[in-house]
This record gives structure tokens, C-alpha cells and sequence, in this order.
């Protein structure tokens, strides 16, 4: 079971052989004073700006998309840019330009930089590779065969580039332009070229190189459920419901039903596996009374998130730290590289953005680990791009790192906590309000229309 968890990670494919290597890595933390007594909505007004600095101020100069992590990337220099980590920093950006911690006009700049960039950079059946080079737009393989489209990545890229053409809606040259271009971008995704000749399945991976090599179907559950429901919604090259119904649906790990710590799972690993399963596809499709004949969506993320805060609490391996101010394990560095951490993969490391990341969720408890991430471990986590990665107090161990999946959860889960808005405008793209009937979901934003 842990084998296939670990195979189900897209931070993971192709990641670990690299993860020693990243770690040794380090970047020196700017440090950025603790502001005291504030307000819990002051601290999320703090926490969501300093974080997303990261995106602002440490975007690529050149393409403006998100930089892999703050340390050098697996010797391949200061040039990668993420596919996915910049969907998710262009989530960041809307609820950065909603909350006027930027001006309009220079939001509308960064995102014209970064739609021009990409409808030129390198893509394999309209579907980004993992990596880019942010300069050139040339394909940065992720693994020794994952060089050429990653559709699970290329899904979060498009989840953001979605919510800016919902979001930028001025009638002016600019905004016009970045909703033509993800138009055109979003309309060449070869969605169905990606079951492997009309198979029952998405799959991970296409290389001009490698050919279907990787060979890895997408299935269920886990951190790709997004990719399902942009690949049914797409106009041009869509997929049939059966692909969902009979591929992502259908694994040794997608249904479960089990109870842990009192809370009923109904889909996925035992204890759920690590938090980003519940946060990645999230982002954008609103669980709020989402529903299929698999699950309720909310119930599933909301439990999963309960199971793994009642793990910390109840600490069986009695690391230090972990407590109900102090909780959340998912995919991230660690003292060891990287891991998708997990109550049944617990090295003893926190990480920050599965709590604060779980905002929607519980709120109460997600608020406890803010509070307490930023005032009593703030000296050694908090820094200029918000809090650092991860920490083992076990091992005495601080990540210097930021990483740009890691980051932009933060800040999206957050203003969808305070204010619903990258769900709404999720939700209420068209397009996917047509794949989410498709595939016979139900969900308020359809009653709607």
C-alpha cells in the first residue's frame, strides 16, 4: 500500500532520486519581524501577503511564472520554473490583486508576461512539461524519460490560467489579451490523445523522446482529480465520461469507507495519505456540497484533514511538537531530502502548508497552527517569502527552503476561507460547469445555471 502512495505523488515521480542533492542546498532566510497582538483576520492579512512574495518578488524575471523552490534546483541553476507551483501562483495573484496588496495595473502586466510566455514555450500535444526553462521556454526534464508533457501539472497550471480569464474581465487591449491567450492555450490541450489511443484512462506522461515509457495511468484517489474534470470539460479534445468512470474510479485505492480517530473516509488511502490529496484539486472546484457516486466531497477533505490533525494529537511515535497547535504532514523537504509525509509515512515532520492549507476545513484548528507556527516557532520558520517548508523539532531541524507548490495553497486556501474567491470563479467558468454535469456531479454553482 505505502508503494502505491508513494507512485500516486506528482512531487514524488522522479523527485527522490534528486531530493539529497536539493537539501544540501541551502538560502539564506531574510528575517522579517513578528508583529504582535495581532487580529486573527490582521495575521491572515499578514501571512497571505508575506507568502506571496514568493510569486511576486522571486517569479522568474523573464517568463514571471514560479520558480521551482528558493534553492537551487537539482544543479539545473535558477532558471526552472514550475508548471503547476505557477498555476497555483497565479491563483495567488488574483486573491494578491483582489485584497490590493499589488496594483491592478502591475497584476495585469505579470499575468500578459506570463500567458505571451506560454503560449511560445514548449508543449507536447498543447500539454506542458513539468519543468520549463523560465528564459528560454525550453523543455527541463523532471526525471531521465519525464521530458516531454505532464498533464497532471499542466491540470493545476490550467485551474489558475482558468480563474484569471473569469478574473481579468476588463474590456481593455491587456485583459482582452490574457483571456485570448489561455482561450487558445486551453483549446489545444489534446486531452483525448492522453488516454493512449482511446484506453480508459488518462495518462501521467508523453515524450517525443519516450513515447508512452512512463506508462502511468491516472487513478484514483488522490491529488489528481482536477485533471479528470478539465479533461471531460475541455471544447476541442475532450474525454468521454467512461474515461472518468471506468480509469480514475477504478483502483485498489479509491474507495474505502473506513473510520479512523471517528471520522468515516470515503475515498482514498488508509488515513487518507498526505493533506495535499485534499488540498491540490481544491484550489479551484469548490467541495462545498460537490457530489458524485463516489463521494461528498466535503465530507471526504474535511474528514481527511480531521484524521490526520487526531494523528498528531494522538502522536504514537511521540515525536516532539506534534499536539493540537501543531499538526499537519504532507508531501515536503525533510531532514532527509524529500517525502509525502503521512500518518502512515511519519518522519516527524511538519509542515506548515497542510495545516495553514486546510483553512476551508477547519478553521479553528488551521487558525491554532497559524497562531502558533507564527509566534512561537516564527524565529526559526517565518522569513521573507512566509513560512519556510518544513520543521522537525525531533531532529532540531528548519528548512531554509520555499517551495512553490507548497507556498501557493497557503494563500489560495486561505482567501477561499475568508472570501470563496477562486471557487467562484472556478466554478463558475462554463467550461468546467459543462464537464462537472458530464460527469454527473452534483454541486450548488450548477443549481445556479
Amino acid at each position: 500500500m505505502k508503494k502505491l502512495l508513494i507512485l500516486t505523488l506528482t512531487s514524488l515521480i522522479g523527485y527522490i532520486g534528486f531530493a539529497q542533492k536539493a537539501a544540501k542546498n541551502t538560502h539564506v532566510i531574510k528575517p522579517v519581524g513578528i508583529i504582535k497582538n495581532l487580529t486573527d483576520s490582521a495575521l491572515l492579512d499578514v501571512v497571505q501577503k508575506q507568502t506571496f512574495r514568493y510569486f511576486w518578488d522571486f517569479g522568474h524575471p523573464v517568463s514571471g511564472l514560479a520558480r521551482e523552490r528558493s534553492n537551487t534546483s537539482f544543479d539545473y541553476g535558477n532558471e526552472v520554473v514550475t508548471t503547476g507551483g505557477s498555476g497555483f501562483g497565479i491563483m495567488a495573484l488574483i486573491a494578491a490583486d483582489s485584497r490590493r496588496f499589488i496594483p491592478h495595473d502591475k497584476a495585469v502586466d505579470r499575468m500578459v508576461k506570463m500567458v505571451n510566455f506560454l503560449y511560445k514555450a514548449d508543449a507536447y500535444h498543447g500539454v506542458f512539461p513539468h519543468w520549463l526553462n523560465g528564459e528560454t521556454g525550453k523543455t527541463i526534464r523532471f526525471g531521465r524519460k519525464d521530458d516531454g508533457g505532464d498533464l497532471v501539472e499542466t491540470a493545476y497550471l490550467f485551474q489558475g490560467l482558468l480563474c484569471a480569464k473569469q478574473y481579468f474581465k476588463a474590456d481593455t487591449p491587456k485583459e482582452r489579451r490574457i483571456r485570448d491567450v489561455i482561450s487558445w492555450l486551453w483549446n489545444e490541450i489534446e486531452w483525448d490523445f492522453y488516454t493512449r489511443d482511446g484506453r480508459d484512462n488518462l495518462y501521467w506522461h508523453w515524450s517525443p523522446n519516450n513515447g508512452w515509457a512512463m506508462n502511468f495511468p491516472i487513478r484514483g484517489f488522490n491529488e489528481c482529480l482536477i485533471t479528470y474534470i478539465l479533461a471531460a470539460s475541455a471544447d476541442r479534445y475532450p474525454v468521454s465520461a467512461s474515461v472518468y468512470h471506468r480509469g480514475w474510479a477504478q483502483s485498489d485505492f479509491f474507495k474505502n469507507g473506513n473510520t479512523y480517530y471517528g471520522y468515516k473516509l470515503p475515498l482514498g488511502f488508509a488515513y487518507g495519505g498526505p493533506l495535499f490529496f485534499s488540498q491540490y484539486s481544491f484550489l479551484g472546484l469548490n467541495p462545498k456540497g460537490l457530489t458524485d457516486r463516489y463521494a461528498d466531497y466535503w465530507e471526504q477533505n474535511r474528514n481527511h484533514t480531521l484524521i490526520n490533525r487526531a494523528y498528531c494529537l494522538d502522536n504514537p511515535k511521540k515525536f516532539k511538537g506534534y499536539g493540537e497547535n501543531c499538526w499537519g504532514l504532507t508531501a515536503s523537504d525533510n531532514y532527509e531530502g524529500y517525502n509525502a509525509h503521512a500518518p502512515d509515512n511519519d518522519l516527524g515532520v511538519i509542515t506548515p502548508t497542510a495545516a495553514i492549507s486546510a483553512f476551508p476545513y477547519t478553521p479553528e484548528y488551521s487558525m491554532k497552527a497559524l497562531r502558533h507556527f507564527y509566534y512561537d516557532l516564527g524565529d526559526k520558520i517565518w522569513g521573507e517569502y512566509g513560512f519556510t517548508d518544513a520543521f522537525s523539532e525531533t531532529k532540531n531541524w528548519y528548512a531554509k527552503s520555499y517551495l512553490a507548490i507548497d507556498q501557493g495553497p497557503e494563500i489560495v486556501m486561505i482567501e477561499n476561507y475568508r472570501s470563496g474567491l477562486l471557487w467562484n470563479l472556478f466554478m463558475s467558468c462554463p467550461e468546467i460547469q459543462r464537464g462537472l454535469k458530464k460527469l454527473d456531479f452534483k454541486s450548488p454553482a450548477l443549481a445556479k445555471n
